[in-house]
């Protein structure tokens, strides 16, 4: 593998130049890219961000949706010895000007003309160029970079070191202002070798004419290094700017792996309860649901009729799951949050293998995996190779391996705080079993502590909340408050539907609704569900329906986590009501 990030781009275009590395929309279809293609285009843009002053170690910004020009851009700084800077292309004009002015981005890619306009209104101080992706941007460096020779690019290139900066990856920001996570190129390259040594990847997961269709943001270091693993063993990555349109690009890509969070897992899943139960089959899929968990938890112990049971509901429920997802998925990954562990046991009973890791911005992706042959649902897997991880005397576990990161950019107050000697303070809870596997048991941000001293982790309870067909998001209230409460939003389609079969005017709206008993005694049946999961004292006394959805950005990050402070300094007068 080069040393530099971008290496793996070139050297398949010198040893496979036919091969096709990519795939972007056209029409209704997929245009293929060659490895020669794509890199002649890295090449060329590379020369550009040359020819316009881009020096060795400069910053540039990109704001983007994940695209083939994202993927192009990225390589093309590294190609140039710069620094990228990914920024959610859903950021607040301070969170962009913060992103911008604390890295000391010198230029920035931008999508469109509305990306770039708030660049500029959100006026980041040392920004001089923005080209943009979908006018002449890309095309004019082409023009600029064609008095710059083959030779400088390349030297470029090969002057990058494993410690050289790769990019400067800012955190969600869910617990306040972002922090910039400082990855080197070694480190991507750590983070790729240790995902492609995991037994079973290289050998199941990316074997034959394996192929992902990526509409996670590529700001996101998860879905960046996934990629990078796509890239280094020579397999096809397919780009979908607008997740709203992930259903039919999934019909017509047909990928064998799909990276996602567990928010669009739990939405699949509410979606085919809520078709089954307009179709009249509600009791069929509950009972599909339930023998699906039942057989992933039995595993090769499943007897002959629980075995029996499975096969019956194969055709009418679990393939028609798959085919939604594309018809090929045989590997989701899923990250950045926990996943459920009856939906990851449905997933696997209804032949979709979940992969399910762990990891943090700054250790550039997962630092563990549940292996494909070695899957125990409910944890988060073993260590990557190379890596290690341990539960320090709190509870909150603690990491070492190649990719750890730098430090935060120019914070090393927060960087010494982050460490306990070599070992990287995670923030989150859990444990470590006597086999090495892994379980996520809450965040230490995510712990309340009740006015009574009971200790609630939070995302427990939220995350069976969310999974009632009716249900947005939820964040569960209780810090130092005498009892448990939560913030309920509605998902959009789904109180459609609810007003439908209640007769309800077509035009009422949740404001008008949420106070409404038999919309109140629906959403009570979610929360009912969630507290069995807890003990007594953990339960959520009282919740109440807010008038709107979260919007990404404001309530939510890019990746759909909620920003509990912000949730929590928003919504104030309806939590003081929940204990009025």
């Amino acid at each position: 593998m080069s040393v530099n990030a971008c290496g793996d781009v070139f050297d398949w275009a010198d040893r496979d130049p036919g091969r096709v590395m990519f795939a972007a929309q056209a029409g209704g279809g997929w245009r293929p890219v060659t490895a020669a293609q794509f890199a002649g285009r890295v090449g060329a843009v590379a020369a550009g961000l040359i020819a316009s002053g881009i020096r060795p170690g400069d910053r540039v910004g990109l704001m983007a949706a994940a695209s083939l020009e994202w993927a192009v851009c990225d390589f093309a700084i590294w190609a140039a010895g710069a620094v990228t800077v990914p920024i959610y292309e859903t950021s607040s004009a301070d969170q962009i000007e913060w992103v911008l002015s604390d890295s000391g981005a010198v230029a920035v890619f931008a999508g469109n003309a509305q990306l770039a306009e708030a660049i500029r209104r959100a006026e980041p101080a040392k920004v001089e160029a923005i080209w943009q992706l979908d006018a002449d941007g890309l095309a004019a460096l082409t023009r600029a970079g064609q008095a710059v020779g083959d030779g400088e690019v390349a030297h470029r290139r090969a002057a990058v070191t494993g410690e050289t900066l790769a990019t400067i990856v800012y955190t969600s920001g869910t617990t306040g202002r972002s922090k910039g996570c400082m990855i080197s190129h070694g480190t991507l390259n750590g983070a790729v070798r240790a995902i492609i040594a995991v037994p079973g990847v290289r050998e199941r997961m990316l074997a034959g004419d394996a192929c992902s269709l990526f509409f996670l943001p590529l700001s996101h270091v998860l879905a960046r290094v996934v990629m990078l693993c796509l890239v280094h063993a020579g397999k096809r990555a397919g780009f979908l700017p607008d997740a709203n349109h992930l259903p039919g690009a999934l019909v017509t890509f047909q990928p064998t792996i799909l990276l996602t969070v567990p928010r669009v897992l739990e939405k699949v899943a509410a979606a085919a309860r809520q078709q089954a139960e307009a179709e009249g089959h509600q009791r069929l899929f509950s009972a599909a649901e339930a023998t699906a968990v039942a057989w992933s938890r039995a595993g090769p112990r499943a007897g002959w009729w629980l075995r029996v049971r499975h096969a019956v509901f194969s055709r009418p429920v679990y393939a028609r799951l798959r085919a939604g997802l594309g018809g090929r998925v045989a590997w989701v990954i899923s990250g950045g949050a926990p996943l459920d562990e009856d939906l990851g046991h449905f997933l696997h009973g209804a032949g979709l293998t979940v992969v399910e890791g762990w990891g943090l911005t700054e250790t550039a992706g997962p630092i563990t995996v549940n292996r494909p042959a070695l899957q125990r649902i409910g944890s988060v897997g073993l260590p990557l190779p190379g890596c290690a991880v341990r539960a320090a005397a709190d509870g909150e576990l603690e990491v070492q391996g190649p990719d750890v990161f730098q430090g935060y950019w120019q914070d090393p107050g927060a960087t010494g705080a982050a460490f306990d000697g070599r070992w990287l303070r995670t923030g989150d809870l859990g444990r470590v079993d006597d086999d090495g596997y892994v379980y996520i048991t809450g965040r230490t941000k995510d712990m309340l502590i009740t006015a009574g001293g009971q200790h609630v982790v939070s995302s427990v309870l939220e995350g069976r909340v969310r999974e009632h067909w009716l249900i947005g998001e939820c964040v569960v209230i209780g810090d130092r408050r005498p009892y448990v409460t939560a913030l309920i939003t509605l998902d959009e389609v789904a109180f459609e539907r609810w007003k439908h079969r209640q007769g309800e005017p077509p035009d009422a709206i949740v404001s008008e609704l949420r106070d409404d008993p038999d919309l109140c005694r629906v959403v009570q049946q979610a929360v009912d569900r969630a507290n069995a999961s807890v003990s007594r004292p953990e339960t959520i006394k009282r919740f109440r329906i807010l008038p709107g959805r979260f919007e990404v950005g404001a309530e939510l990050t890019a990746l759909g986590k909620v920003r509990r402070d912000y949730v929590i300094a928003k919504y104030a007068n309806d939590i003081n009501a929940l204990y009025a």
